[in-house]
């Protein structure tokens, strides 16, 4: 059974395991807050043990540029709106990785990272992706990247 993120009262129901809980669950608000306000689509979370299909097929696409996370996953989402199918995974160490696929071969695809507010740089991406800093008043500030996908998943 998923959860379905409250953006309006913040909390850290599954993320408990997360050193920066209550961080990680600022920020995955933030994200289910996006969500509702441009898509009017309700930001449900599984435990990622109950979805490994999410997890390999981000794994799949991160692989792209030989990435692979030591974190332990706690949380996925996988949903497609607007054409675009979207996967999200929540880590224990707070890192968030999303995939933006746009299902029209034209369309845009790309791998997003956000740390939570007090974790490091994970050790793979450290060096090789530079952060820009976005202030949130449910997730404190949230550093981010990404890269574009070049190939078909």
């Amino acid at each position: 059974m998923g959860y379905q993120v409250d953006f309006k009262t913040v909390s850290t129901v599954g993320l408990t395991d997360s050193p920066v809980a209550p961080a990680l669950a600022g920020l995955r608000a933030n994200e289910a807050r996006y969500f509702k306000n441009k898509y009017n689509h309700d930001f449900t979370v599984v435990p990622a043990s109950e979805a490994p299909a999410v997890l390999d097929w981000v794994n799949r696409v991160l692989a792209e540029r030989d990435l692979h996370f030591t974190a332990h996953p706690l949380e996925v989402t996988d949903f497609t709106v607007a054409g675009i199918r979207f996967a999200y995974v929540f880590f224990a160490d707070g890192l968030v990785v999303n995939v933006m696929y746009a299902l029209d071969d034209a369309g845009k695809r790309a791998v997003g990272f956000k740390l939570s507010d007090g974790m490091p740089v994970p050790s793979e991406l450290e060096g090789n992706f530079k952060f820009a800093r976005q202030k949130s008043k449910l997730a404190g500030t949230i550093r981010g990247s990404y890269f574009k996908v070049k190939g078909e998943y």
